[in-house]
């Protein structure tokens, strides 16, 4: 194999690669959440879908397991898969993601809905600016944030059992604290991965669905820690 001389980037040339590797982030993010948001409105308005999907307590445990699985999939095989089928997956992830979340329309008002989502695309909005813009290095907060994530986990499947309200409360306000950081930090971790990939490579489309998938995930629950907080019950 030949040697390859790496070749020095102007600053505009690095400012045209993350511009071009956010554009596609994002569009992929936005188009995630779309899917997501309709799958979800669609479910809830069908009582036959939300009977065989979210009334049969096997059914919605393997629903559970299939797009916890899919995540996984996405993130451990990134390196072993196609664009295209990474961007499959993450498309069928979201639609599954759909499926789980449409019970909240069921239990919160469509209008308290629709204004938390405002509040977490603002909040998400500025915290992923601060990420992109700051000069500060923000690994600690992304591995404080990451450490604090496993604990919430644990903390929401105690609290299935003792079904505390003040507890719940206080672990939606900690995961509001901890979705905030990490959108911070993946956008700074993205920002840099955006300098060593070019567009229409393959590099590129995956790093661009990667990145769509870890940006949606903290916009995702984001939105179901601020909706436990201040969405209103039916």
């Amino acid at each position: 194999m030949e040697s390859q001389i790496a070749i020095p980037q102007t600053q505009t040339q690095i400012q045209e690669r993350i511009s071009q590797f956010f554009t596609r982030v994002y569009t992929w993010m936005a188009l995630g959440l779309t899917l997501t948001g309709a799958v979800a409105a669609y479910v809830a308005g069908n009582q036959a879908i939300l009977q065989a999907l979210l009334g049969n307590q096997i059914n919605f445990i393997i629903l559970i397991v299939v797009t916890l699985g899919l995540v996984f999939a996405i993130s451990g095989l990134i390196n072993k898969i196609s664009a295209g089928t990474a961007t499959a997956l993450f498309l069928a992830y979201a639609s599954l993601n759909g499926v789980l979340f449409s019970s909240i329309f069921l239990v919160y008002t469509g209008e308290s809905i629709a204004q938390v989502f405002f509040i977490t695309a603002g909040t998400f909005g500025a915290m992923s600016i601060y990420g992109f813009v700051t000069k500060r290095d923000l690994t600690k907060i992304g591995q404080l944030a990451t450490m604090a994530l496993f604990g919430l986990i644990i903390a929401l499947v105690v609290n299935m059992f003792f079904k505390s309200p003040a507890f719940s409360y206080l672990i939606s306000f900690i995961g509001v604290a901890i979705f905030v950081g990490l959108t911070a930090y993946d956008t700074q971790k993205l920002k840099g991965m955006a300098v060593g990939v070019t567009e229409g490579t393959e590099a590129f489309a995956k790093g661009a669905i990667i990145g769509a998938l870890a940006l949606y995930l903290d916009f995702i629950n984001l939105f179901l820690m601020l909706l436990r907080l201040f969405g209103r019950r039916r």
